[in-house]
């Protein structure tokens, strides 16, 4: 599961914004060894637009993603 220390996990499940926060979180400060959640390739393509991502970070995924 992601670590955000700042706000309650459970809660943020339950909204689709709350699910897109959990997502930007996971692509914009990485992912624990010890997570047992990984980044869902089907939710970044899906949500893309919708994701606010660090510009250089877009432009790897955008080039990892849609080559």
């Amino acid at each position: 599961m992601p670590v955000i220390w700042d706000y309650d996990i459970n809660e943020l499940k339950k909204t689709k914004s709350g699910r897109l926060l959990i997502l930007e979180r996971m692509i914009n400060y990485g992912v624990y060894e010890s997570d047992k959640e990984k980044i869902s390739l089907s939710e970044v393509k899906k949500n893309w637009e919708k994701l606010n991502i660090e510009p250089s970070r877009r432009a790897l995924f955008k080039l990892l993603i849609w080559r």
